[in-house]
This record gives structure tokens, sequence and C-alpha cells, in this order.
């Protein structure tokens, strides 16, 4: 048996940027974020996502991105409002997977939100990135560290 990426990581990996790519757009150009999820179905790389991952996580983080902000808020020595748009989606996405993906291990969430980080996001934005979810991981899950 091989060492590769299962195939649903990878297609959550997906997900999970086109998913920081929605919430970017929808924090830029403000519209309903259905019309934005509906903008997003026909992106070209959603056939490699998880679909239905992309779909609760982008619903979940628009509907309770005020309660995400001050969970952030807490964690952060900034106000969210005040991050680039880029590490704010970033931080939603690995905040709400710690809060709401249990069956993703912590690290695999702060990896995946340094990775997206790293490619979308300012020169050190990752770290940054990195030490805000190391924090809320040890918040809401104490029992993985």
């Amino acid at each position: 048996m091989s060492k590769g990426i299962n195939p649903a990581s990878a297609r959550r990996a997906v997900a999970r940027k086109l998913a920081m790519q929605a919430l970017y757009r929808w924090q830029i150009n403000a519209a309903p974020w259905q019309d934005v999820v509906n903008e997003f179905a026909t992106d070209e790389d959603m056939r490699k996502a998880d679909r239905g991952y992309f779909n609760q996580m982008v619903t979940d983080i628009c509907t309770h991105s005020e309660a995400l902000d001050g969970a952030l808020a807490t964690w952060m020595d900034r106000k969210p409002a005040e991050l680039d748009p880029v590490e704010r989606a970033v931080l939603w996405v690995g905040a709400h997977e710690l809060r709401s993906a249990p069956d993703v291990p912590y690290r695999v969430v702060i990896n995946e939100a340094v990775g997206l980080a790293k490619r979308f996001g300012a020169t050190d934005s990752h770290k940054f990135v990195n030490a805000v979810l190391d924090t809320a991981a040890r918040e809401l899950r104490p029992h993985e560290h």
C-alpha cells in the first residue's frame, strides 16, 4: 500500500481552498452568501472538491461569521475586521474546522490553513495563522494537545 494522500483528504483540501476563495470574495464584494456558493459551484476545481464539505463550510461560516470573529478576537491581538481578507478567510476556515469537524485532527486543520496562507496570503501571514490557530486548538481541543 502506498503512502499517498487519501482521496477524501485531497477532495477536502480542494474544498478548503475554494471555501477560502469564496469567503474572500464574500468579504470583498458583498453579496448574499448563497450567491457566492452558487458562483463557486461552477469553478473548474469544484469537480475535484468535496462539494458537500465546501457547501457546509461556507454556509456555516457565513451565517456565523460574527461568532467566529468573536472567538478569533480572543486568540489574537487585533480585531478580525482589521485583518487582510485572505488571512481572515483562512482563519475562518481553520477556526470553523477546529469547532465543527472533530474528525479532522487539529494538526491537519492548522497545516491546511498554513498552506493556504503561504499560497494566497502576504509573505509572513502563515506564521500569524499558525499562531492564532494553535492558540485556538489549545482552547477548543485540549484533549489533542
